[in-house]
């Protein structure tokens, strides 16, 4: 039982460290070098006529997210938040691969060098573990008395 208690207090702690880390990186990766950044973005059949405030927009979620996952307060709302931009990324990912001829990658650092599948199953692993961590952090609800 104590056992369980710690994996449920430390493993949403672990992967809000290892989401924010990634979330940092590839902020900082992308803002490192922002015009190519938004000229692929500018590339994409999806993303074209928005390319220059869904640019922003990522990086300031990124940055927002990582920062939050660091605050106790927020981390709930915070593994939400990183769930959701993770599974927009795949999503996006995933239309991209089947609807378009010309697939531009707009990653930064590392993650420029996956392939899709890899990258796909580079998401669906922190996606897992967002998830993961979002049910181990839901507090419990103390069971109903029972009316004698």
């Amino acid at each position: 039982m104590k056992g369980s208690y710690k994996i449920r207090q430390w493993f949403p702690y672990m992967v809000s460290i290892l989401c924010s880390l990634l979330f940092l990186y590839a902020a900082t990766s992308k803002l490192w070098d922002f015009q190519q950044f938004k000229i692929q973005l500018g590339q994409s059949p999806i993303l074209t006529a928005y390319a220059d405030w869904v640019a922003w927009l990522v990086l300031i979620m990124e940055y927002t997210i990582a920062f939050l996952l660091f605050i106790d307060a927020f981390r709930l709302k915070a593994l939400y938040a990183a769930l959701g931009l993770m599974s927009m990324f795949t999503t996006y990912i995933i239309l991209v691969l089947h609807f378009s001829d010309y697939i531009p990658c707009s990653c930064g650092g590392v993650l420029e060098n996956l392939g899709w599948t890899e990258h796909i199953i580079f998401n669906a692993f922190f996606i897992v573990l967002l998830t993961v961590a979002i049910l181990l952090s839901i507090p419990k609800l103390p069971p109903k008395a029972v009316p004698s």
